[in-house]
């Protein structure tokens, strides 16, 4: 289930950049973002970072590991989690965006949520990326919020509401269905003046196993090369439910798959366990390169 190899590897291809704040950001060869969650109740690290101190500290391991970006979150969005304000996310960030910048001032920082107010709260404290869960689904301001930033958007498939957001749908082609899902929303924010965006396929989100598994082998196809994609499996369930484990006992079959989307040409990693992941962008790294 989990071979790596991959029968159209890609080396370092296509390439792609991203303006951040006018920082032009190249990724032509692939970025690990660390998550930073700012919750009590996420599914493997609720509350071990929603304080300044730890935060902070968790941040820096983050970047030491090899983290480029680090994405904070505010608001859980596993299966049952407590659905919040903007105003509550606001509170939740805090200073934690502005102190970053300070302490860290090189590193990217992403903020993930689907409200346009949190959005333009962010942009105010100096993130560099906004990632939506919702595709601005959710909230019908957001693509306009986001073009007044001019920032990069991370743009994920999902389904139309939150209230159904986890709910399973089995896809007749769940490839051809999130490239059609693509197709009409970039169009909808380059229409807007959104030109930096990201794709990202929404594991974890209201997909079967088998389609999951089924996108893994198809990340190639995925948005046809037009845009960077973003690849967030780590410690998702359709990995470790199949296998009996937990979230935190999936590393080396998550090494695997992030192996196989890397030859595929995906740029952004999201995951929690940054030091092992930047052992096999390393790895990746080096054997491509090795046959050029």
């Amino acid at each position: 289930m989990f071979n790596n190899k991959s029968s159209n590897p890609q080396i370092l291809k296509p390439f792609h950049s991203i303006n951040c704040n006018g920082r032009l950001v190249e990724l032509n060869t692939p970025k690990i973002m660390g998550i930073l969650n700012l919750t009590p109740d996420s599914f493997s690290d609720g509350g071990l970072f929603n304080n300044e101190k730890s935060a902070l500290q968790h941040t820096e391991n983050l970047i030491n590991d090899g983290a480029e970006i680090i994405d904070i979150g505010p608001q859980s969005t596993r299966p049952n989690a407590e659905f919040l304000s903007s105003e509550e996310e606001v509170r939740r960030i805090g200073n934690m965006i502005s102190l970053i910048k300070k302490e860290f001032p090189e590193t990217l920082i992403s903020l993930d949520t689907f409200y346009s107010e949190t959005v333009k709260f962010g942009f105010n404290e100096g993130i560099d990326i906004v990632n939506d869960i919702s595709g601005g689904q959710y909230d019908d301001k957001m693509y306009h919020t986001v073009a007044e930033t001019k920032l990069p958007y991370i743009l994920m498939h999902v389904n139309p509401s939150y209230e159904v957001m986890h709910d399973k749908i089995k896809f007749e082609d769940i490839t051809l269905s999130v490239n059609q899902y693509f197709s009409e929303k970039t169009n909808e924010l380059l229409e807007k003046g959104i030109t930096d965006i990201i794709l990202d396929p929404g594991f974890g989100f209201g997909k079967t196993v088998e389609d999951q598994m089924k996108m893994i082998g198809e990340v190639q196809y995925i948005g046809f090369e037009k845009f960077p994609l973003l690849i967030g499996i780590s410690r998702k369930s359709f990995i470790y439910k199949p296998l009996g484990k937990s979230p935190l006992d999936i590393n080396d079959e998550t090494q695997k798959l992030h192996i196989k989307v890397l030859q595929q040409g995906a740029k952004i990693l999201r995951v929690h366990d940054v030091a092992e992941t930047k052992k096999t962008v390393d790895e990746f790294l080096r054997t491509s390169l090795s046959k050029i």
